[in-house]
């Protein structure tokens, strides 16, 4: 198993891409479980297929990340996503 907390935290845009491959490569080369503690929701998007959303240390949702994060149940886990910054069109 593979602990990253906060692993791409205040790093630029080329960094987190390379420390992303780095836990994804690692993780399959040595059959490992990675478990992500971050609160960037991008990162969990790229990297984890299930996600567990924590609100004052409870869970208020957990599944599947594409579902968490594209279909969110819990207003906490709502709330989130949609604070997540977007490029101006």
């Amino acid at each position: 198993m593979l602990l990253a907390d906060e692993p791409v935290s205040a790093l630029d845009v080329t960094t987190r891409v390379q420390v992303l491959e780095l836990l994804d490569r690692l993780r399959r080369e040595n059959g490992l479980s990675l478990v992500m503690v971050s609160h960037d929701l991008t990162a969990i998007a790229s990297a984890c297929d299930r996600t567990v959303v924590l609100q004052h240390g409870r869970v208020v949702e957990q599944g599947a990340t594409a579902s968490v994060l594209h279909a969110p149940q819990d207003p906490y886990t709502r709330a989130l996503v949609d604070a997540v910054p977007r490029l101006p069109r």
